[in-house]
């Protein structure tokens, strides 16, 4: 799924209207209606009044539609238009006019330099449709005044396409109603996969208005979200007579004396991922554990009996992972030097491997063109310096993939896939329970599992980290998140992977 810039979408509303056609109060009223229908799932119960606070833009118009449905579906409800600005849309005053009567939709005007409304019942609906797509910058008085009244109090607050304040493609600095859900028109705003925004946001959820497709098929953006049907077209169906040698031959070089765990996981779930060979180069403490634990997976054993020291011939593998658990110690960064150096297959580098970069930087002209790095914020931060928000670091991720010609996941709660192309893919799966040691091993292994099948760069990461998540999604449900570990997530690849064949 394409995420448009601000300017895209006004653009896409616009080019509806032309060529479907549709006119703008038209177009208006089918927002309405999706959002109605929404609104009324999450809230059936249509006893609960419902307050709408409306500005007198068009974000206030859809605030004003919203209503009048609502009132239809027999919601109690309220309407409290901001007339903080003194302007008023065209298609505002087109709605405000098409309400139903002050004695079935009463409506307040709130004005600079009057009270706030009086505290709502405790059970009523707040409904932001003060501002949208349209600001471009932080809000001032009055309106900071009537966003920290609304933040404070226990009501939900369900925002209408962005909440008010935030900027859907900056950072926002200014004040924010913090919503418990976001319903936005057509597709998500890049400034919901962000931490920063997370309780600005909520749940959100993203619905089509019916804007024109021809648009979106025609319009290039950098920004993608990854989504079941997306990934459903990356899979490769696995032909009768397959064997073996058709699904590749994986090397993974991780584990030192302590953390062979992160092998054993980044194997079993590198295995999980459908490779058909599988070897791991290990120290010589490694070896035993992952020949109990992993036995269908070969081993190549260091010479040294506790780190990686040394590299097994490369030229029979198809794909390539390093890092987990390996360590930071002169003789692993040598061989890892020699690893970027020598690599000819798809590699893909995490954890030690990339703070071993870190510390040298000339290291980096080093890298096979198309590589893949999985760090953390912590990591990414080691390679690449700190940032001053996730807006700049998601700029900076991918400046970064473009200079070195890398794949850079920035591994969080909406992973980011920055590709050398300029695209930057979001994923969609994932929980707050992945949140545990060894899950970052279990995404090297899958990675690289995918790779050696020979799927191409750019779709073995979008497809693996959406597996990914959804292994951890499908284990939150049965085990809870707290109670996951990241064994779970390789537990539940097997039924990750037959949620997306079966589809």
């Amino acid at each position: 799924m394409k995420v448009f810039s601000t300017e895209q979408i006004r653009a896409w509303d616009a080019y509806t209207i032309e060529n479907e056609p549709v006119t703008s109060l038209g177009l208006m009223d089918r927002a309405a209606r999706v959002f109605t229908r929404w609104f009324t799932a999450c809230y059936p119960d249509a006893e609960q009044p419902v307050w709408v606070f409306a500005g007198t833009g068009n974000n206030g118009g859809d605030g004003l539609a919203v209503a009048g449905l609502l009132h239809r579906q027999f919601y109690p409800v309220k309407v409290f238009i901001c007339a903080y600005g003194g302007k008023h849309s065209a298609d505002f005053d087109a709605q405000l006019a098409g309400l139903p009567p002050h004695d079935a939709v009463s409506v307040h005007w709130l004005k600079a330099g009057a009270a706030l409304p009086p505290a709502p019942p405790s059970g009523a609906i707040l409904i932001d449709g003060m501002f949208g797509t349209g600001l471009t910058r932080p809000l001032e008085e009055p309106w900071a005044s009537l966003i920290d009244w609304m933040n404070g109090l226990p009501n939900d607050r369900v925002a209408i396409d962005l909440p008010s304040g935030l900027l859907a493609g900056a950072n926002t600095p200014g004040p924010c109603i913090r919503a418990t859900r976001t319903f936005s028109f057509e597709t998500p705003k890049r400034a919901f996969f962000f931490s920063e925004n997370a309780e600005r946001v909520g749940e959100w959820t993203a619905g089509s208005i019916g804007l024109h497709p021809d648009y979106a098929l025609r319009t290039y953006t950098p920004f993608h979200y990854i989504t079941a049907d997306v990934v459903q077209t990356l899979v490769r169906p696995r032909k009768r007579f397959s064997h073996k040698g058709v699904f590749g031959h994986a090397l993974l070089i991780n584990g030192s004396m302590g953390k062979v765990g992160a092998s054993v996981l980044s194997a079993i779930a590198c295995l999980r991922a459908g490779v058909g060979l599988l070897t791991v180069h290990t120290p010589r403490c490694g070896y035993p554990v992952l020949q109990a634990q992993a036995p269908e997976a070969m081993c190549s054993v260091d010479k040294s009996e506790e780190i990686w020291t040394e590299l097994p011939d490369l030229a029979r593998y198809s794909a390539i992972g390093a890092g987990c658990g390996i360590g930071q110690d002169r003789h692993t960064a040598q061989a890892l030097k020699c690893l970027i150096q020598q690599a000819r297959a798809p590699l893909v580098l995490d954890a030690d491997a990339l703070n071993i970069l870190a510390l040298h930087p000339k290291w980096f002209g080093f890298l096979p063109k198309g590589a893949i790095l999985t760090p953390h914020p912590k990591e990414f931060e080691r390679l690449f310096g700190k940032t001053a928000d996730s807006f700049a670091r998601n700029a900076l991720q991918c400046a970064k993939a473009q200079e070195y010609g890398v794949y850079i996941v920035l591994k969080g709660a909406c992973t980011a896939v920055a590709c050398p192309d300029g695209a930057c893919w979001f994923n969609s799966t994932g929980n707050p329970g992945m949140a545990t040691g060894g899950s970052g091993d279990v995404l090297t292994g899958l990675l690289t599992g995918l790779l050696a099948q020979g799927y191409p760069t750019v779709e073995a990461a979008v497809l693996g980290v959406w597996l990914h998540g959804l292994a951890g999604d499908l284990a939150a449900v049965e085990l809870s998140q707290p109670g996951m570990t990241a064994g779970d997530i390789i537990r539940y690849l097997g039924k990750a992977w037959l949620a997306l064949v079966g589809r």
